[in-house]
């Protein structure tokens, strides 16, 4: 299996800090979060527009690969659908109803499920961007992404790189000092609160549960550890 790098003694520990528990945001975090959220998703401002340019590497990985009938995790305001083509039927995971209700992008969607656990199909292609780092339960993610994907189906996971030196200076002088700026608060907290899991995490999930057939970091900074901003996977069933 590619990129497997730990034991399962280290698998087992890891699996052990799940389920998750969110820290708790104070009054004045709460006052502000859903519309900060709503405006990060949708690019509003210089830095979530910047931020959301950069993450046209994760649209276009996965979108490299074609299938009939998809389902995506998290599909926020459907930003990802224009990337792919030739499908016949495409599902989508997502709880927020605000982000998708007005996306031009919702003709194209066949099914919508609030949670993973209500999705009843298999899928040629299950995918997932910027989502794995917000799940609680991942452990439980990953096993319904193999109940639900096709026999030679693809898993398409694509995260920011979370854990790591540039990832988080990059959010620090960009989100971070806009945030700052508008609401006189600290990004680091949300951040906190949004992000559970690491990138390392997440890796060692995914392939212990998978064929991992391949793994890409960005190429900015530099594509190794501590220099990429976002990392891609490429997974087939075992």
């Amino acid at each position: 299996m590619l990129n497997k790098l730990k034991s399962d003694s280290e698998y087992q520990k890891i699996l052990n800090r799940y389920p998750k528990k969110r820290i708790e945001l104070n009054d004045e975090y709460k006052k502000i979060y859903k519309k900060h959220y709503m405006h990060n998703r949708s690019g509003e401002g210089i830095a979530n527009m910047i931020s959301q340019k950069m993450e046209k590497w994760m649209h276009t990985k996965v979108s490299k690969i074609s299938a009939m009938n998809i389902l995506e995790i998290g599909a926020g305001n459907l930003n990802h659908v224009k990337y792919e083509s030739n499908f016949s039927n495409y599902d989508i995971v997502e709880p927020f109803k605000e982000l998708y209700e007005n996306s031009p992008q919702k003709k194209n969607i066949r099914n919508i499920f609030k949670s993973l656990e209500q999705v009843n199909k298999k899928y040629d292609k299950i995918l997932s961007i910027a989502t794995f780092e917000h799940i609680l339960n991942l452990p439980k993610e990953i096993n319904l992404c193999k109940k639900f994907l096709n026999k030679n189906g693809v898993l398409q996971i694509a995260v920011p790189c979370e854990g790591e030196m540039a990832f988080k200076l990059g959010w620090m002088l960009s989100t971070g000092i806009a945030f700052k700026l508008k609401h006189k608060l600290n990004y680091s907290k949300l951040m906190q609160y949004e992000h559970v899991n690491s990138l390392k995490e997440i890796s060692v999930l995914l392939n212990n549960n998978f064929i991992v057939s391949k793994f890409e970091r960005s190429p900015l900074l530099l594509p190794i550890k501590n220099f990429s901003f976002y990392a891609y996977f490429e997974c087939k069933l075992i």
